[in-house]
C-alpha cells in the first residue's frame, strides 16, 4: 500500500483541497473524509476569488487628505466612520464605516481623528470621522468658581473632560462617581457626544 502523502499548501488540516471544489483525494486515490465520516468537499475557486476580493477591497489609510475642498467632495456619496473619544485616539486598526466600507487605519502613531476629518475620498464616495453617543457624566456647575474646580479636580487625576454648553462632561467611570459625589456637584447620567478638551493621560493603578 502506498503511504499516505502529507496535505499540500492548498489544503486543511482535514485534507481540503482548497482550489479544486471537488471531494478531496489522497496520493493512493482514497476520499479523505470529515469526522462524521462524509467526503470533504474544498469550497472551490469561487469562494477564493471572494476572499480574494474582500482582502482588495480594504482600503489602507496611512495619512489624512489635506486641502480638500467643498468643491471636490460635491456629488459623491457622504460615508461616515462614527468613533468613540477613546477610539478615535486608535490609529492603528480596522475598522468599518456606517455603508459597510472596510478601513485599515495605518496612521503615525500619536495620530488623533478629529470630528469632521476627512478620511478617504474614492471616486464616488468619501468618509468623515463622527463622534457616537457615549455614556458620560454631565456636571451642570452652580458658578464659575465650581466649574473650575471640578476641572482641576477630573484634570488632577488625568481623566478627560468635555464641553456641553453649560454643562461638563467626563467619563461615566466610578472614579468619577465618587468624585463628583464627594465634591457634592449636580451631575447626571447621560448619552452625549464627548469630544475632549487637551489630551489627558490617565495613570491607572
Amino acid at each position: 500500500m502506498a503511504p499516505l502523502t502529507p496535505p499540500s499548501a492548498e489544503r486543511s488540516s482535514l485534507g481540503l483541497d482548497r482550489s479544486s471544489g471537488q471531494p478531496v483525494t489522497t496520493s493512493g486515490g482514497r476520499h479523505v473524509t470529515t469526522s462524521d465520516g462524509q467526503p470533504a468537499i474544498s469550497p472551490g475557486p469561487a469562494a477564493a476569488r471572494a476572499a480574494s476580493a474582500d482582502a482588495h477591497d480594504v482600503i489602507v489609510i496611512s495619512e489624512l487628505p489635506r486641502g480638500v475642498a467643498d468643491a471636490e467632495l460635491a456629488g459623491r456619496e457622504r460615508d461616515t466612520l462614527v468613533l468613540t473619544a477613546e477610539e478615535r485616539r486608535w490609529a492603528r486598526r480596522r475598522v468599518t464605516t456606517t455603508a459597510g466600507r472596510t478601513l485599515a487605519l495605518a496612521l503615525p502613531t500619536g495620530s488623533v481623528l478629529a470630528p469632521g476629518a476627512v478620511l478617504h475620498v474614492g471616486a464616488d464616495w468619501f468618509v468623515v470621522v463622527e463622534c457616537a453617543q457615549e455614556p458620560c457624566f454631565a456636571v451642570t456647575p452652580a458658578s464659575r468658581e465650581e466649574a473650575l474646580r471640578v476641572a482641576f479636580e477630573v484634570g488632577n487625576r488625568h481623566f478627560n473632560l468635555a464641553l456641553d454648553g453649560e454643562r461638563l462632561l467626563v467619563p461615566d467611570d466610578p472614579g468619577m462617581d465618587i468624585l463628583l459625589t464627594r465634591m457634592g456637584v449636580r451631575y447626571e447620567r447621560v448619552r452625549a457626544v464627548f469630544a475632549p478638551i487637551g489630551r489627558a493621560q490617565r495613570h491607572d493603578g
